[in-house]
């Protein structure tokens, strides 16, 4: 399956090799067939939304790709590189691949600065002066640089997924995987979230994102992957699938989705 290139020169570069590759991906739940021979190639720089109906498959899709879930068959690399087993390779991968979740995650005990620092200290092994520093440039474009000396109980929850999404790229990511980042908020702070990440995805971060956020699907993706039954049922443009679903169960889905 080929990648999208979002090169702007699309007919005269030559397309990137795929940062993440995905080939004949089945994951089970005992007797649930959760990931039914998934392939899926994401180019350098793009942004895939992943939508479905709820139980399709798409958290798991996200979770397999830095091994919070394992596989039973096929492979998955990044960069160039298999997705290792476990021990110390898989963690040095795992730095290269952000995750941000519906639960925020943040340690509670520890402040907003020190939350996006500790990773570039135990990790990445940067001075406290250069963590900090990228700290607090993180929080800046995150919106949140006046919040970075109160803990996370102090914040509201879009304050806190902002915060979160800091922390991710303060370890410097190849790629983001993003599981419902606005599914656990209220209403009036799912923008600012969103808003959060459609900027990484005009400054060109490579990001899977896990969401029910047609808007943000729309304008942020450059490919839509719509998923159902464990199963990759169709990929397209977002302006092919919103407007020309070619499967039934696109058609339904949207017309759901679309209907509230």
């Amino acid at each position: 399956m080929s990648a999208v290139s979002v090169t702007k020169d699309e007919d005269t570069a030559p397309a990137a090799e795929p940062l993440v590759v995905l080939d004949n991906v089945n994951k089970h739940f005992g007797a649930l067939h959760v990931l039914q021979d998934i392939d899926l190639s994401i180019a350098p720089g793009e942004v895939v939304v992943v939508i479905g109906p709820s139980g399709s498959g798409k958290s798991t899709l996200c979770r397999t790709i830095n091994r919070l879930e394992t596989i039973d068959s096929g492979s998955i690399s990044i960069d160039g590189r298999p997705l290792p087993a476990e021990g110390r390779e898989l963690a040095r991968l795992r730095v290269d691949v952000g995750m941000v979740f519906q639960s925020f995650n943040l340690f509670a005990h520890k402040t907003v600065l020190e939350n996006v620092t500790l990773g570039q200290l135990k990790v990445r092994r940067k001075g406290k002066a250069e963590a900090e520093e990228r700290a607090r440039a993180l929080l800046d474009r995150v919106g949140v640089a006046n919040q970075a000396d109160k803990y996370p109980a102090q914040l509201s929850g879009g304050q806190q997924q902002r915060v979160a999404i800091a922390r991710a790229l303060a370890m410097e990511p190849k790629v983001m995987l993003f599981d419902e980042p606005t599914s656990a908020l209220d209403p009036e702070m799912i923008n600012e979230v969103l808003e959060v990440m459609q900027q990484l995805a005009r400054d060109g971060m490579t990001m899977v994102v896990v969401t029910h956020e047609m808007g943000f699907a729309r304008s942020a993706a450059n490919r839509v992957v719509f998923m159902a039954d464990g199963r990759i049922v169709e990929e397209a443009t977002p302006e092919q699938f919103f407007s020309n679903p070619r499967s039934d169960r696109a058609k339904d889905f949207l017309s759901k989705i679309l209907a509230h």
